[in-house]
């Protein structure tokens, strides 16, 4: 096999690959004698006409057969020999087939980018300390009872700052309700029905809160509001909206006691001292996770910094299609509607392809450490993260691994462990510098 590569600008290389003759009559004979025993041809019998009639009638189909069994082996091959580090195929084109029965195409590849590793073991990182106080604890404990609040009913005074109000409330512009200005808009911009809203500064519209403290139960009162000039809803910025509120009901918040019946409302049968060991136990949990993120930021950093390199083109446009997707995605799931999104469009674009360049540019050097270390992932490895999202989906074994098959990312699922595994060797050879800043975390029941 003769192998000529030609490198290209923009991570793309050319291999053009010829087979030898006997390399290539083997295969075709093996493929003719196929259709020599099964077609059918007017004046033979079934298995009876001549090689070259055979040939003859169905050299296209031959050839396609041919193409198909000899070139992506071929190309697997010239490969491995050019030790070509290619990330994707993007084409195959130009086969010809010659008199002497030699096969010869044209293979085009994106290459990975050439540059040097860094040291990349003993990488120093500071981490927040692990060590669970008491004030994280008291904090978690508050924010647990901040949660089993109970609201109850004020009537023997108007509406004050702090409190939580109840109310009715449409809004217009020049007569006309927001909610056909911009049907679009949040729901809490037209107005609603029944809609619980704690008084406090700057929350909400702009001045709403104020406006409405000195309302008593069954008012209605006329609140202006001025939507300011960056405004999400551009239809509204710099806009004077009215809006008529009916308070319903004052509701006060009243937290309860830190004592042993609390504790066995959110832990049944169980005191006040094992719900803080509770919480002591899952904020430490928290913290372990928060290290390990810290770890891998701080890794992923350093040799983002020491490694400079052009990312392809071709896969850079691909990887921003797939970002943008999924930027586009999570707003929607966070309700925010396509009209606004549309607006967005540019800032979105932006904020894909930076994060697009961030991701390739991480796999690179995380695929070319792998291959200096040996680092790979084995068929068990591979097999028992099909098992764990087979038990995750709550289907089998054989339709996970038969629907990773059918929407190919069974290479997606390997690779993603091989970063992974990467990963997990980087950040068990950093060096630690342990801070006196304590790890953010929260602390949910377990």
């Amino acid at each position: 096999m003769k192998v000529e590569v030609e490198n290209q600008p923009q991570g793309l290389s050319t291999l053009r690959i010829e087979l030898p003759p006997e390399e290539v009559r083997k295969e075709w004979d093996a493929i003719a004698s196929n259709y020599s025993r099964y077609a059918r041809i007017p004046g033979y019998r079934p298995g009876k006409a001549p090689r070259q009639v055979i040939e003859k009638k169905f050299r296209k189909e031959i050839q396609d057969e041919l193409t198909k069994a000899l070139v992506s082996k071929s190309y697997r091959e010239a490969i491995a020999e050019k030790q070509l580090r290619v990330v994707s195929l993007t084409d195959v084109g130009d086969v010809e087939f010659g008199e002497d029965r030699s096969m010869r195409f044209r293979a085009t590849v994106v290459t990975a980018p050439e540059f040097e590793l860094p040291d990349y073991k003993n990488i120093p990182v500071q981490l927040p300390a692990t060590k669970v106080t008491e004030a994280e604890v008291g904090t978690a404990l508050e924010r647990l009872r901040d949660q089993a609040a109970d609201f109850i009913d004020v009537t023997e005074r108007a509406l004050a700052m702090g409190d939580f109000s109840v109310i009715d409330f449409t809004g217009a512009i020049d007569g006309v309700p927001i909610a056909e200005i911009v049907p679009e808009a949040s729901k809490n911009v037209h107005g609603g029905k029944k809609f619980w809203l704690h008084l406090a500064p700057e929350n909400f519209l702009p001045q709403f809160c104020e406006q409405v403290v000195g309302m008593k139960p069954g008012e209605t009162r006329s609140v202006q509001v001025l939507f300011p000039a960056d405004f999400p809803v551009t239809e509204l910025a710099e806009k004077k909206a009215d809006y008529a509120v009916t308070l319903n009901k004052i509701k006060e918040k009243v937290l309860p006691a830190v004592d042993d019946a609390f504790a066995a409302k959110l832990l049944p049968d169980k005191t006040l001292a094992d719900l803080r060991h509770t919480i002591e136990h899952n904020l430490e949990h928290e913290k372990e996770h928060e290290v390990e993120r810290a770890k891998e930021q701080q890794v992923v950093k350093f040799l983002h910094e020491r490694i400079s390199f052009d990312l392809p083109p071709p896969l850079l446009q691909n990887e921003t299609r797939r970002a943008l997707n999924e930027l586009v995605h999570r707003n929607r799931e966070r309700g925010i509607p396509d009209e606004m999104l549309k607006g967005k469009e540019k800032e979105l674009i932006e904020g894909a392809g930076s994060l697009a360049a961030h991701r390739l540019k991480t796999n690179f050097i995380l695929h070319r450490i792998a291959e200096h270390e040996k680092i790979e992932v084995s068929r068990e490895e591979l097999d028992d993260a099909i098992r764990q999202q087979a038990a995750h989906y709550n289907i089998s074994v054989e339709k996970m691994k038969k629907e990773l098959e059918e929407n190919d990312r069974l290479n997606g699922l390997a690779e993603e462990l091989l970063l992974g595994k990467t990963l997990d060797f980087l950040k068990s050879n950093v060096s630690v510098e342990m801070t006196a800043e304590p790890a953010p975390s929260s602390a949910p029941l377990e």
